[in-house]
Parts: structure tokens; sequence; C-alpha cells
């Protein structure tokens, strides 16, 4: 049952390509809550893999399988795959562990930073302006909820497109999207192959965004011509917001464009395959996880002498 483990391990690597796919081919809104319930349990299953990979190889010390009051070391089938497995695992643990909290420091600075300015200056509703002579615009999460907004950004659009670009931000706040953002960055550190599924649940959180700001504003067009005059003047912009707060110019703004451009491609048969793979997927990394997981503890209770082999 060991190499069950190394399951959750793999099967992660088919997210990129199935998550792409699902979002080409379901509701914005819909893909978004797919893939970042995917990514989130396919994270699980690989944590509890390698930590249970680390305890086997851990377990098998027998210093530390007299602390763990085991009357012997674990046995398993062979050294010669276990302990290396054991060992690439605790590296691989390590080095999440360690990206994961320089991101969240990171983060935390910004969201901070990010608060404090918009809080110093005067808000108009929900609209808080910035004086900067670089452009940006995105939504801020926390309470209350807030637009923020630099001059620079405001000179370099027309009054409809500036609507059209508040509507947007605004979609991203009603809907949450920072949640998905904050859970797609936790993914992100668990295993390699998620990071490429945070920059697709991104790029989901933006269409919705993109969809709901269209339905408000009532002109397809005209959104689609802010979000791209805002993208390129905020091209080679420094940026302080913090990851998860999203904005209209980040991810691929021209397939954004094309999208809200283009007429609507419906394959509702494909689409339902496309999302039963990805679903398939993440059932069987979470049932191998579990599996191998439930299997470490058998051999626990029995090195322990509470069960028979």
């Amino acid at each position: 049952m060991t190499a069950v483990l190394l399951l959750p391990l793999v099967l992660p690597f088919l997210a990129p390509v199935l998550g792409r796919r699902t979002l080409d081919r379901l509701a914005p809104a819909t893909a978004l809550w797919v893939l970042t319930a995917s990514a989130l349990a396919l994270a699980g299953a690989c944590v509890a893999a390698l930590g249970a990979l680390v305890l086997l190889g851990l377990l098998k010390l027998p210093a530390l399988a007299a602390f763990g009051e085991l009357v012997h070391p674990l046995r398993t089938p062979s050294d010669f795959v276990v302990v290396p497995a054991a060992s690439a695992a605790t590296g691989v643990l390590a080095l999440g562990v360690l990206s994961l909290v320089r991101s969240a420091f990171r983060q935390t600075r910004a969201y901070r930073t990010a608060r404090t300015q918009a809080g110093r200056r005067p808000a108009a509703g929900d609209l808080c302006v910035v004086e900067s002579p670089h452009p940006d615009a995105y939504a801020l999460p926390g309470r209350p909820h807030r637009i923020v907004v630099t001059t620079a950004m405001l000179r370099s659009l027309g009054p409809a497109e500036r609507e059209a670009l508040f509507a947007h931000e605004r979609a991203h706040n009603r809907a949450g999207h920072h949640y998905f953002l904050v859970v797609a960055e936790l993914a992100a550190h668990c295993h390699p192959a998620l990071r490429r599924v945070r920059e697709i649940i991104r790029l989901a959180a933006e269409r919705d965004a993109d969809e709901a700001a269209a339905t408000a504003v009532g002109d397809r067009r005209l959104l689609a011509t802010a979000i791209a005059r805002a993208a390129l003047a905020c091209h080679a912009s420094p940026s302080d917001r913090p990851g998860f707060a999203p904005a209209a110019t980040t991810g691929p703004v021209a397939q954004r464009v094309a999208a809200l451009l283009g007429p609507a491609v419906r394959r509702p048969r494909a689409a339902r395959t496309i999302a039963f793979l990805l679903v398939v997927c993440t059932v069987l990394s979470v049932g191998a996880g579990t599996a191998g997981v439930l299997d470490f503890h058998h051999k626990v209770e029995v090195a322990q002498g509470e069960e028979a082999p």
C-alpha cells in the first residue's frame, strides 16, 4: 500500500490540462468553483501523502520508534524505496512550508499597506482614489470592501470606461473572489503542478467578473475596451497590491477581451465530460491518499502491538 501514496503526488500533473479545458467549456462561475475545490482537494491529498511518507521513514528508526511507543520499528516491504521516498518527501514538505510562510508574510504586508493607504484617502462610497503616477486599479477585500484606483488610471480612461472598470472590480468584491485566490495560492505551495492551476483559477475569477460586469454595464464592447485600455496603461507599471486582490488588468487580457467580443460557444456534452474527468482525477487522488494514510495507521498499530499484522 506504500506505493498508493505516490498517486496523490502524480495525479495533480493532470490538473492543469483538465483545468484549462474545464474553464473553456463551463460558465466562468461554475468553473471557478470546480477548479478551486479540485485544487484544494488535490493539495490536501498531496500533503497527506507526503506526511505519511515522512512518518514511514522516521518510524523505521529505532530511536524514533521508541519515542512513538512502538514495540518495534515500522516494517515495510522495501527500505530501498521507503527511505529515499521519505527523504525526498521531507525536503519537498520543508520547501513548501518555507515558500508558503514567505508568501504569507509578503501578502500580509502588502495587504496591510494597501488597507492603510486606502484608509488615509477619502472614499466616495466604495471607491478610493490614490494619488500615484502609476496606473492601477483593483478590488481590495476587507471591511469595508474598497475599489482602489490611482489618479494615473483615471486619466487613462474615459468616463464610461471608468464606470465599466469599476463594475468589474465591484463584481470581484461581490463574488468574494479573494477567497478563491487565497485557496489557489495555498494549493500552489503544496504541489508544483498546482501553480499552473492557480493561474487558471485567477483567469476564471477574471472571466466571472467580466461576465458580471458586462451584465451590469449592458455593453460588452465597452467593457472589453475599458479592460484593454487599462491593461495597456498598467503595462510595465509597478503594483503593490496583494496577490489575492483581483484586478481587471491581470491574466491573459487578450483572451478575455476575445471572450467578451466573440459569440458564446456552448458544448454541454464536452463540458460535462471534461469536468467529470477533473473530478475523477481529484477523487482518485483523495482516495489514494486516504487509503495510504489508513494503511500507515494500521502499520503503526501493528508496531505498537495493538493489532495483529
